[in-house]
């Protein structure tokens, strides 16, 4: 009997442990959304995180966590990820309520029933939400179709798809405890409709990272063999960004123009496909280093001057290196539909190798990395897609 006592007080103290550690995951999602937060936002929140917690609490992930884990990490990816606000959040802390628990869409609009069109809001997303999670299970056979689906969602609201994505990406994350079949099935459908809407969305940054998921559990020995090329090299490539952007850091600060440069291999699905594509080797890919110059502007640079500034940027790199003229593409003057605008140039280095240098703005490069969430930033909050999403 003692010994069962024993382990029952291990037990609760875990439980305390686990109790402290959601509270910290709480505040430290509040803490990320401290920019975007109003008078009242925090307890409106409080409520969905309340909600959540008690709706969850018998139930863990396949890890072996609390289950509330996951809810706080899909909320902090919406805020630091993909510049969401309030009502993603509560969305995202909420978004398995009414799938996996006895919470219904009523409860919840009567839960934000003193603010009823934030309530109309919040029931639309969750429900949009939940409706994926039905239509996505699984099968390669139904792919396009739930594709369909999941993009008549779009035009209610875009923050469905958003948080979507922030849920997948959390799930890619924490993907190794899974038994290996659902790996591969969650996996493959990542790569054919996940990270094809993100890329639709202009989430670059977690376009990018779902595929190089992806790849991890559907080609290991692939991925691991990338990577650990990527790693070995890591110092030298290092070295060699840090001398190739030392003439036109120098230039820059001269004229004065105020940047950050950040020097980075590819991601390794997209070397992978070059390596399948062009049937060659890693040493030989033609352009295995790319580097991006932001030019750092006040939010209320005009849009002509941010142009120039993009090509005068251009001008200081073909200085110093010679350009690939079939490898120029001129996103500034013509956009993505997807609202990317970057200017893309591939350059020999002074070592012979071929170098990829990507020219934008600090908003261009917020709308690349953030993709429809930046646009609203700049454009007011509108959430419904735009004409040339709802086209494709």
């Amino acid at each position: 009997m003692e010994s069962e006592n024993k382990k029952q007080a291990v037990y609760e103290i875990d439980l305390e442990k686990e109790r402290k550690e959601i509270l910290k995951r709480y505040h430290k999602l509040l803490s990320a959304a401290q920019n975007v937060l109003k008078d009242g936002d925090t307890k409106l929140i409080k409520r969905a995180f309340e909600t959540a917690v008690d709706a969850h609490k018998e139930m863990r992930r396949k890890s072996g966590e609390p289950y509330i884990y996951h809810p706080i990490e899909v909320a902090t990816i919406c805020v630091n990820e993909i510049g969401l606000g309030t009502t993603a959040i509560i969305c995202a802390l909420m978004h398995d309520v009414v799938e996996d628990t006895d919470i219904t869409l009523a409860d919840i609009k009567k839960l934000y029933s003193d603010h009823p069109a934030l309530a109309d809001r919040i029931v639309k997303i969750i429900d949009g939400l939940t409706k994926i999670a039905g239509s996505v299970d699984y099968g390669s056979s139904q792919q396009a179709e739930n594709f369909r689906k999941m993009l008549l969602t779009l035009s209610e609201d875009v923050r469905v798809i958003l948080i979507k994505l922030a849920d997948r990406l959390h799930n890619m994350r924490t993907l190794g405890s899974m038994a290996r079949n659902s790996q591969l099935k969650i996996a493959s459908e990542t790569l054919y409709v996940y990270a094809p809407l993100a890329h639709r969305l202009g989430l670059n940054a977690i376009k990018s990272e779902l595929e190089d998921h992806s790849l991890k559990f559907m080609e290991p020995e692939v991925y691991k063999e990338i990577a650990g090329k990527l790693q070995k090299t890591k110092t030298s490539r290092e070295k060699f960004i840090e001398d190739f952007i030392h003439p036109i850091k120098n230039k820059l600060d001269v004229i004065g123009i105020k940047f950050l440069i950040k020097g980075r291999p590819k991601h390794i699905y997209s070397i992978w496909n070059k390596l399948k594509k062009q049937n060659t080797t890693l040493e030989e890919i033609y352009d295995l280093f790319a580097v991006r110059i932001i030019i750092k502007h006040d939010e209320d640079t005009p849009l002509e001057q941010e142009k120039a500034d993009c090509w005068q940027v251009y001008s200081i790199v073909t200085d110093f290196y010679k350009p690939n003229p079939d490898r120029m593409k001129d996103m500034i003057s013509n956009p993505r539909s997807n609202g990317y605008e970057s200017l893309h140039s591939t350059v020999m280095s002074k070592t012979g190798q071929w170098v990829e240098v990507q020219i934008r703005t600090s908003r261009m490069d917020e709308i690349a990395e953030r993709g429809y969430a930046a646009h609203w930033k700049y454009k007011g909050n509108d959430t419904k897609v735009n004409g040339s999403l709802d086209n494709w």
